[in-house]
């Protein structure tokens, strides 16, 4: 073959199809070592290097981006480890809670000192007589006063985090001397909505809604099956009085 005619030939040839040819060829340039050599590619630096030299920096830069990804995976892990043995001793306190004041100052003390979160808030709906204020993050509202206050949050199932309106908030953490600025809030629901679990912060973005929320949910979860035997034996063998007293 001419060198004339080898030229016709590679000007026949599109840049797609030799891409094409050595995707579908792997091991075309076993034994080409001298070919290997010839090669030569435009380098960040402005040099040219080899087809090998580059092969070699491509993969120290995959290598760099998987151990970059491999440590941020790590980090989220042990996050999460975290997470969860924190919500783990939260939810052995509120299992072994006596009553209502006993788990509400559980998820307070929990929220505020093992989470390190501004403020915790369970509110439960109800128009049984039960106290209008008790200890740690409990409160009780009725139904109808906590669907004017909060409408379409409490419409879905899972957790909704933001700034919130300023009613909504004050609602959610009130008598609060430094106003929470963003909110975390899972409805509580047990076949039926029972109330709601919210947690805040005094920093206007820490809550989002782009931030996971599985642990929130995990702990409401939790709470929403724990909550309506309580409401019940509660009500049912502790007098209005005895609560109220309780409370203070």
């Amino acid at each position: 073959m001419t060198e004339q005619t080898a030229h016709k030939k590679a000007e026949g040839l599109t840049r797609e199809a030799v891409a094409d040819y050595l995707r579908n060829n792997p091991d075309f340039f076993i034994d080409q070592d001298e070919l290997l050599r010839s090669l030569t590619l435009p380098h960040d630096s402005g040099r040219a290097i080899s087809l090998v030299e580059r092969q070699v920096h491509l993969f120290r830069e995959q290598r760099d981006t998987l151990r970059r990804e491999l440590v941020e995976l790590v980090s989220i892990a042990r996050h999460n480890d975290r997470l969860f043995e924190k919500s783990k001793r939260l939810l052995m306190q509120v299992i072994e809670a006596r009553n209502l004041n006993d788990m509400a100052a559980a998820i307070d003390d929990s929220i505020r000192g093992d989470f390190g979160l501004d403020a915790a808030s369970v509110i439960l709906f109800t128009d049984s007589e039960l106290p209008a204020a008790a200890q740690g993050a409990l409160h009780v509202v009725s139904p109808d006063a906590a669907k004017a206050r909060l409408g379409g949050l409490l419409e879905g199932d899972r957790a909704v985090c933001g700034q919130f309106r300023e009613s909504e908030r004050s609602f959610l953490f009130p008598d609060r001397e430094e106003p929470i600025a963003s909110v975390a809030l899972v409805p509580l629901r047990n076949n039926e909505l029972v109330g709601v679990f919210a947690v805040g912060s005094c920093e206007p973005g820490y809550f989002d809604q782009s931030m996971g929320s599985l642990f929130l949910t995990y702990i409401s979860d939790t709470l929403s099956r724990l909550l309506p035997p309580i409401l019940q034996r509660h009500a049912a063998t502790v007098p209005v009085t005895d609560v109220v007293a309780e409370s203070r």
